[in-house]
């Protein structure tokens, strides 16, 4: 699934079948499902997890949670707007799948 093919699934009532919980957890997020994205990653979802576990607490605000997370996935404390961000890991995450 191309990052294009993953934005139009976000038009649609639920999830596409089959996606990882970090990718479950984007989807959530830009559905302002922030609570169930959080859920998905809190725990046992690994490098990727924690990455969208970050961007969860930027989003939130707290950047010093943040940071942990970030540090947790091997990942730099972003900077990049939200929305790009977002792009950004949603990207990665399913070309990682290919």
């Amino acid at each position: 699934m191309t990052l294009d093919e993953f934005r139009a699934t976000l038009r649609t009532a639920a999830p596409p079948a089959g996606l990882s919980r970090p990718l479950e957890a984007l989807w959530r997020i830009a559905n302002d499902e922030w609570d169930a994205a959080h859920r998905l990653v809190q725990s046992g979802a690994g490098a990727e997890g924690a990455w969208v576990h970050a961007h969860l607490h930027r989003i939130e605000g707290d950047r010093s949670n943040a940071a942990y997370w970030y540090r947790r996935a091997g990942k730099p404390l972003s900077e990049a707007p939200l929305d790009e961000e977002w792009a950004a890991i949603a990207g990665a995450l399913l070309a990682a799948r290919q």
